[in-house]
Order: C-alpha cells, then sequence, then structure tokens
C-alpha cells in the first residue's frame, strides 16, 4: 500500500469542487481498496500519544467562522478498535492511550471525503505528541512501516507552509511569498534527494522555516509520512499549489 501526505487546506475544500479535490479523489481511485485507513492529522495535537478506538467515530466540526452548511456535514466512516490495538502493539514501549471517544477531525475527513467518498473503509486516528521533538515523530513512521503490507493506507494530513497570520482571506488566488515557495521548494528538495530524514531540523532553513512552520502541528504529519518510506519507493506530488500566498496545498504520495 502506498502512503500519503495530504496538504488539507481550508476546510472549505470539504464542500467544494476544486483541483485540489478532484487529484484527491483521483488518488483514491489510482490505490488497490484499503482494509482500513490510519489517519495523523494536524488537528490532533495534545500532550500525548492516543489512537482512536471507537466503532462509530463522530464527525468533529472542530472549526469555527465557516458557513452553515459545512458544519451540516458527517462522514459516517466506521472505525476499526482492531486497527487501533495494531498500532499500539507496533508502537510498543511507547504508551499509546486507547481512546474510544475520539471522532474524526477536520484535518482527516475533508480530505477523506474526497478521497472515499462511500465512507465505506474504516478510520482510526493517531494523534501527535506536541512534547516529542521533530525526530520522534519521524520514527512513529518507522515503526508503523508494517501496516503498509497489511493494506492499512496511512495519511499524513496537515501543511508544509501553513501561516494563518499572512493568509489572504479575500484573495486565495494571490502570489505565494517569496519565503514560502523557497521553504516548499527546499522540503521538495529533500525528499527528492532521498534525504528525508532532514526534514526534521526544518529549522535549518533559518527565517523561511520561521514563517512557513510558525508552529509545528501542520508540518509533522509529513514526517510521520516520511518515515514509512523504504528503498525503492517511488515519490511523487499529487497535488501543487499555494494558496492565499502562504498555505502549500502539495501532497506527497510514497509508492
Amino acid at each position: 500500500m502506498p502512503a500519503v501526505f495530504f496538504g488539507h487546506g481550508n476546510p472549505m475544500n470539504a464542500i467544494q469542487t476544486n483541483r485540489y479535490t478532484e487529484s484527491w479523489h483521483r488518488f483514491g481511485e489510482s490505490i488497490p481498496r484499503p482494509k482500513a485507513v490510519l489517519a495523523i492529522s494536524a488537528h490532533w495535537y495534545g500532550a500525548d500519544m492516543a489512537v482512536s478506538g471507537s466503532i462509530s467515530p463522530e464527525t468533529i466540526h472542530d472549526f469555527s467562522g465557516f458557513p452553515r452548511e459545512l458544519f451540516e456535514i458527517t462522514w459516517p466512516a466506521p472505525g476499526s478498535p482492531e486497527l487501533a490495538q495494531r498500532v499500539q502493539q507496533l508502537l510498543l514501549p511507547l504508551n499509546v492511550r486507547f481512546d474510544q471517544q475520539r471522532g474524526i477531525d477536520h484535518g482527516s475527513w475533508s480530505v477523506l471525503c474526497h478521497v472515499f467518498p462511500e465512507a465505506d473503509i474504516p478510520v482510526v486516528q493517531l494523534s501527535i505528541d506536541e512534547s516529542k521533538a521533530a525526530e520522534f515523530h519521524y520514527e512513529v513512521g518507522r515503526l508503523l512501516q508494517p501496516l503498509r503490507d497489511e493494506a492499512i493506507l496511512i495519511v499524513g494530513s496537515g501543511n508544509i507552509v501553513h501561516n494563518l497570520r499572512a493568509y489572504d482571506w479575500g484573495d486565495q488566488a494571490v502570489p505565494a511569498f517569496d519565503w514560502a515557495l523557497r521553504f516548499e521548494a527546499g522540503v521538495r528538495g529533500l525528499i527528492l534527494d532521498g534525504r528525508e530524514r532532514e526534514l526534521a531540523d526544518f529549522s535549518r532553513l533559518g527565517d523561511d522555516a520561521r514563517l512557513s512552520v510558525p508552529s509545528p502541528d501542520h508540518f509533522l504529519p509529513l514526517l510521520n509520512v516520511m518515515g514509512l518510506r523504504r528503498e525503492g519507493d517511488v515519490v511523487s506530488f499529487p497535488v501543487e499549489g499555494i494558496e492565499g500566498g502562504s498555505l502549500s496545498m502539495l501532497s506527497v504520495r510514497i509508492g
């Protein structure tokens, strides 16, 4: 099974048809049907590592200020306690809490509703531990590699460049800031060169990194996915573009 990092962008993508959502849909059609999905979203970022174990996870509307129709969406994919337990097993001796209450946040469902519109594939979420260094999240991805051989699709969801203070809400087609273009190009170059482990030290890209990653939550899922890469895996970028000047929509497919 391949693995993928999606730049999820604006929650409105959930109810829109555009070049991003169409590309997400094409990705879903291009891969073998997975047994289940393990999603690692920027929007489950907290004080520990946890995995969702609900049989029927709710659709979480973890945003505000958007049209009512966005809040009315439900994406009723089932959960998989069995996959949650398998994730716990693979990550031993790390203490990964089993969370039976957690639903599916918009970082996951706003993309997956286009990838799997029938909502008939089980989805489990793995949280991001904010207390851990960036290298830790890359290593978590390496520990999860066996899932690729078990027909599990692992999805990271965030944005390589995510600066909402600089985002132009009135004109999403505004040209990208130079620093956003440089940082995205630097990340892409490291991936193409097979130096993805170096992404854990993204701050070495200086002011471009400081502006592009003002907080690590949206960047860390990329490291999880990069840890899943094996020798010989082909890397591609099925979605490209920077919207609002400061929000990278770049997606990275492994395998």
